[in-house]
């Protein structure tokens, strides 16, 4: 079974399945993604012995369905991360951020980074933050990592990555220096890059009142699967968590609506990053 693959999914089905995804985590399915849903539905329905999204939907809406919403938002969700992804970043923390932060006094700053998926750009603003420091710098940060999936929350709390994982996007000088050796196959960061980081679940439809404020917030590559009100709400609320004067990162291909004047660009060569207005 391949969740109707060959026969097609019925039309009622796949719109009631495209409202609740959308409500439940605010990813939104195009008219013609029937393709997506058969190819990552397809294995958690046979554990559970579903012939058709028809059943799925159907189990979705009854009492006590709440681990299958969970386990189907996790299947939905894509988890696409690597160390130091894009790299510019990177650079405009070490180069422009960081040392701002130091001129206005500050010794410890917090930063956010929003569906965090396994841990990777947490861990790369730790890593990046621990060079720094290396220089005879001060700052120091808490690293606050969240996502939607219980199971990337898990595995970027044990900070343990498989060499496949450790090939993307570190260089051996970078391997050696912040990671620990805990089998030929497995390697975890080490303790003091580690401790500046903690992670949690959290839903970006959810309210971020519990998370704290923030000096930098990191929302790279995830506001692309949400509906334009969707990333206008959450980039709205990410504004009111943040300190005056903070920072915000997006992906490298998006951009912030022109009606959001809570921040204004600040172009760093490469890359933009976007500064909450003082005020």
């Amino acid at each position: 079974m391949a969740l109707q693959a060959q026969k097609g999914i019925d039309v009622a089905d796949y719109e009631v399945f495209r409202r609740f995804l959308e409500e439940s985590c605010g990813i939104v399915l195009g008219d013609n993604k029937q393709y997506l849903v058969a190819s990552r539905l397809s294995p958690l329905m046979r554990h559970h012995g579903m012939a058709d999204l028809g059943d799925l939907v159907r189990r979705l809406q009854s009492a006590g369905g709440q681990r299958l919403r969970a386990e189907v938002i996790d299947a939905m969700t894509t988890n696409e991360t690597q160390w130091f992804r894009d790299i510019y970043p990177f650079r405009i923390l070490s180069d422009q951020l960081f040392p701002e932060f130091e001129h206005q006094g500050k010794r410890q700053v917090r930063i956010w980074s929003a569906a965090c998926s396994s841990g990777q750009e947490a861990y790369s603003v730790a890593m990046t933050l621990e060079a720094y420091r290396a220089q005879g710098r001060n700052l120091d940060a808490r690293i606050v990592g969240t996502d939607i999936s219980p199971q990337m929350v898990a595995r970027a709390t044990a900070a343990e990555y498989g060499a496949s994982e450790i090939r993307r996007g570190l260089n051996d000088e970078q391997q050696r220096r912040f990671f620990d050796a805990v089998d030929r196959e497995t390697w975890r960061v080490r303790p003091e890059v580690a401790r500046r980081a903690s992670f949690r679940q959290h839903n970006l439809l959810e309210s971020f009142a519990l998370l704290g404020r923030f000096d930098l917030i990191l929302c790279r590559n995830v506001l692309i699967y949400f509906s334009l009100d969707c990333r206008a709400d959450i980039l709205r609320r990410m504004g009111q968590a943040m300190e005056p004067g903070g920072y915000l990162m997006v992906g490298a291909s998006e951009s912030l609506p022109r009606e959001l004047t809570e921040f204004e660009m600040v172009r760093c060569r490469p890359g933009v990053v976007y500064r909450k207005r003082s005020g």
